[in-house]
């Protein structure tokens, strides 16, 4: 899976971040690779406004580019970690039933079952 960007919004972008982000795709890296070398992935992480100190107001916004259909998962926390966390799993979660779709796209029905 290719990193397109990792774009920060209203913050610096560290390499603990940059770092961070990269460990948490190269886990969905094994689930896309049915999808490769197509499987294109842009993260942006930061913060949603500038004047909020309380609140969820870290973001991370994931958008998986696959032959067929671009799959997206966004999350607001208190914490940047939390919500890269969150964000993956969503995508993950998304990716899998993708696949799972296919596959029994491709199935068509059971014998006697029509």
């Amino acid at each position: 899976m290719n990193i397109v960007s990792i774009k920060a919004t209203n913050m610096n972008l560290t390499d603990a971040i940059r770092n961070y982000v990269a460990d948490k795709c190269s886990a969905l890296d094994k689930l896309a690779q049915d999808f490769e070398p197509a499987a294109e992935i842009a993260i942006e992480v930061g913060k949603s406004t500038r004047h909020h100190n309380k609140g969820p107001y870290m973001r991370c916004e994931m958008n998986l580019t696959i032959p067929g259909t671009i799959l997206r998962a966004e999350e607001e926390r208190e914490d940047l970690y939390e919500a890269i966390d969150v964000a993956q799993s969503e995508l993950k979660r998304q990716l899998v039933e993708h696949k799972d779709r296919l596959i029994d796209k491709n199935r068509g029905p059971r014998p006697g079952k029509e």
